[in-house]
């Protein structure tokens, strides 16, 4: 096994390669503070053949024995299906990777990254960046590499290389970003991820900037054990068009391509466009009758679309639905269309529609998580539905997938920085977004339209958050900004940038890019033009709600919080739940009780809640010197009685406070049963209460 290491935000990287995963075509042990991952890759020998797209995967596995856990279920103690936040990791090292394989590739290709150890302070997904870009890089797997990535935070205004779990809670934003360089030694970004407490454009850029060493070192870094240890790689042979076939396709679409494709509506557009598909199909066929010539021209054929849309935009700044570069659809905004619900929001952008629904339940609701990473409970959630019918298909309808996984994160992560705390909105917040139709950025929509909901629903969100889809289209090293990118635009387009947040500043920034990578000059531009765009749609917003609602909806469960005295948890809940569950079948509440005493009451009707209120008050009350009490008397001894003064609640009455006079027998004054006045004398460290009788008359 040889090992290398180097300085990466102020800690170790270390690399071991060869000694394990022999069979794999390229591996890596990467290991950054104890956190440890075992990188693989492999690729099938063969093509995959009818395949139209690059068959990618990327899987991060998360192992319970990383973090010297056992988990799962009672009955199952192993590792199931993968968690959200091992999908979002997969999912980041993907979009970071595949813009760096050979465009014509239709091998299968799997890389795995398996966290073997994790020490709790440092995130595995940055290594798994870099082990992902080194196991390519000195693999035989066909890979333009290497690239780097790379997390900034900034605490007390400065800016931090890859902080700890600790130092990201304390920090403004959270900044992942991926970059290669290119044949200038230029350091270009190629991938971002980040959420922040409302930053500004300037920030994010200078963090951007401050990441370009530690990026261009890693880089270089990996440059040295690629040329080191690095395979010669595999040539595939990818079959092409002889040219006289272009040069007849060309002659048969002629200005055909720009006409179909530029067309305002969405649906008469794919018409057209497919029609000219098919028609070029049927003559390529007719013609050779050779069925892998025709899926070589109908490749040809999107190529083709590509370099027109890039040539009509570059040269006469035209986009296909006739906008102006920077010029955002036509918007509409609704709140409260649907009369039972808690709060609900409709949000249209030319052919994107997004329906948010708002659900309010009791801090008893959260979501419980209890990964490798992440153990602990969630109360604002966000879920993405992405149904076929949003793009006029049929599939089955089966669990979110890791798209829906993704885009739902993205949106959690918008609008987190402004959900209300727990003390100040004790309730656990669920918002679903159903995309109902899609052309172009449905997740930025989805932002809108959760945002509307969650004003409609009286949450007392801190701002209206919007969010914008913005492209790039690059033709020799000129490039135009297009903001509220759609079909055509993302598919043949170089860059998909997403920017949420609010009047104030950034919430949520995702970025992958299909060229080598964004100079900072562009990456500037970008969110320059995607402010503008998310003040008009904020505006927009605006006209329907301005705030939030004042009141709840009365559909919404109330929430009542009681504060009590942390020893009396146990009197509340009672032997065996006995207490807290006749509570709670009798008035109908749901009852949260926490370790700090805290107690909160939900209920849909306010007056089971305040009957609730009052029995936990009478069982958890405690008595003060000089309080009066009708109290029970429950036992007799020969030196007193003890008498209840409340439900759990007893104190001694010791014989000389029975009468104002020497009494000889406790009997002669009091009988159990009988309810007399007492007074709370003395309350002693240990809880015992001495009462008196004859004071209280």
């Amino acid at each position: 096994m040889q090992i290398f290491e180097t300085e990466f935000g102020q800690k170790k990287l270390v690399v071991k390669i060869g000694d394990l995963a022999w069979q794999a075509n390229g591996e890596a042990l990467v290991q950054y503070g104890d956190t440890t991952l075992l990188v693989t890759t492999v690729m099938n020998e063969k093509l995959r053949e009818g395949t139209d797209f690059f068959p990618l995967t990327v899987e991060y596995v998360e192992k319970y024995y990383a973090a010297g856990k056992i988990r799962g279920s009672r009955f199952i103690r192993r590792e199931a299906r993968p968690s959200d936040e091992a999908i979002l990791v997969s999912r980041m090292v993907d979009r970071a990777i595949r813009p760096r394989f050979p465009q014509k590739i239709k091998n299968d290709v799997q890389v795995i990254l398996t966290c073997l150890s994790w020490d709790a302070e440092n995130d595995p997904d940055i290594p798994a960046i870099f082990g992902a870009s080194l196991a390519l890089g000195i693999s035989d797997v066909p890979w333009q590499g290497p690239i780097a990535g790379i997390r900034i935070g900034r605490v007390s205004g400065q800016l931090i290389a890859n902080p700890d779990y600790q130092k990201r809670k304390e920090s403004d934003f959270d900044l992942v970003l991926a970059a290669c360089e290119d044949e200038s030694g230029e350091v270009l970004i190629n991938m971002i991820e980040a959420q922040g407490n409302e930053v500004s454009e300037k920030e994010i850029m200078e963090a951007v900037e401050f990441s370009k060493d530690s990026l261009k070192k890693l880089i270089d870094f990996q440059k040295e054990l690629i040329k080191k240890l690095g395979k010669e790689k595999t040539k595939i042979e990818t079959p092409e068009l002889e040219d006289n076939v272009k040069k007849e396709i060309k002659e048969f679409l002629k200005n055909k391509l720009e006409k179909a494709l530029f067309r305002e509506e969405k649906f008469k557009r794919m018409e057209e466009v497919n029609k000219l598909k098919k028609e070029l199909a049927f003559h390529i066929e007719q013609k050779y009758q050779d069925i892998g010539k025709t899926k070589l021209a109908m490749d040809f054929f999107e190529e083709g679309l590509s370099v027109i849309l890039h040539k009509i935009v570059i040269e006469k700044e035209k986009r296909p639905d006739g906008r102006k570069l920077n010029e955002v659809r036509k918007i509409d905004c609704q709140a409260a269309i649907l009369p039972r619900t808690h709060g609900s929001g409709l949000f249209s952008r030319g052919e994107t529609q997004s329906l948010s629904i708002l659900t309010l339940g009791a801090p008893g609701d959260v979501q419980l998580l209890d990964g490798m990473e992440i153990v602990g409970k969630k109360r604002f959630m966000h879920h993405y539905n992405f149904p076929p019918y949003s793009v006029g298909e049929i599939s089955p309808l089966r669990g979110p997938g890791r798209r829906e996984v993704g885009h739902g994160a993205l949106v959690e992560k918008a609008l987190l920085p402004l959900i209300p705390d727990r003390d100040e909105f004790p309730y656990t917040i669920r918002v679903v977004s159903e995309i109902l139709s899609s052309n172009g950025s449905s997740s930025m929509a989805s932002v809108c339209s959760s945002s509307l909901a969650l004003f409609d629903a009286g949450v007392p969100l801190k701002e209206a958050v919007a969010g914008i889809a913005m492209g790039l289209i690059m033709e020799n090293q000129k490039y135009k900004i297009l903001t509220d990118i759609q079909g055509p635009e993302d598919h043949h387009g170089d860059m998909d940038l997403k920017v949420a947040g609010t009047e104030r500043g950034i919430t949520a920034i995702q970025m992958d890019v299909k060229i080598l990578g964004l100079s900072s000059e562009i990456l500037k531009d970008a969110l320059k033009q995607a402010v503008e765009a998310r003040m008009v749609i904020l505006g927009k917003m605006k006209e329907v709600l301005k705030e939030p609602r004042p009141e709840l909806s009365p559909y919404a469960p109330r929430i009542f919080t009681l504060q009590i005295n942390p020893e009396k948890i146990r009197e509340v809940i009672g032997p065996g739940g006995k207490v807290i569950n006749e509570i709670t079948e009798e008035t109908g509440v749901t009852i949260d009780i926490e370790d700090t005493g805290l107690i909160s009451i939900t209920s849909e009707k306010e007056d089971a809640a305040k009957k609730a209120i009052a029995w936990i008050k009478n069982i958890t009350r405690e008595a003060r010197v000089g309080e009066i009490f009708q109290g029970k008397v429950k036992k007799i001894f020969d030196f007193g009685a003890v008498v209840e003064i409340f439900p759990g609640q007893e104190g001694l009455v010791h014989i000389s406070e029975l009468a104002p006079y020497r009494v000889g027998r406790v009997e002669d004054i009091v009988k159990i049963g009988d309810i007399v006045p007492v007074k709370v004398l003395k309350i002693e460290e240990n809880g015992k209460i001495s009462l008196s009788l004859k004071q209280a008359k």
